[in-house]
């Protein structure tokens, strides 16, 4: 039979090991579905210029669209 604190130190590292590799997993399939689904495209940025007034042109949404990806 083993010692109470050995249990107690086995678990916490399986604790430990768990939330690391649990956080490698989820960043990557967060990053694989913002790849899939990207925050916003063209449509999205053309439909707040036209809720704001404004007609855009295809240089004011490519202008958008790469400070936007200039950023990631």
């Amino acid at each position: 039979m083993i010692p109470w604190y050995i249990g107690l130190i086995i678990g916490i590292a399986c604790l430990l090991v768990g939330f690391v590799i649990g956080f490698f997993v989820i960043r990557k399939v967060f990053t694989r579905q913002l790849e899939k689904n990207p925050p916003i495209n063209r449509d999205m940025i053309r439909a707040m210029f036209m809720q704001m007034g404004r007609k855009p042109s295809e240089k004011d949404i490519t202008r958008v669209m790469n400070s936007m990806n200039q950023y990631k």
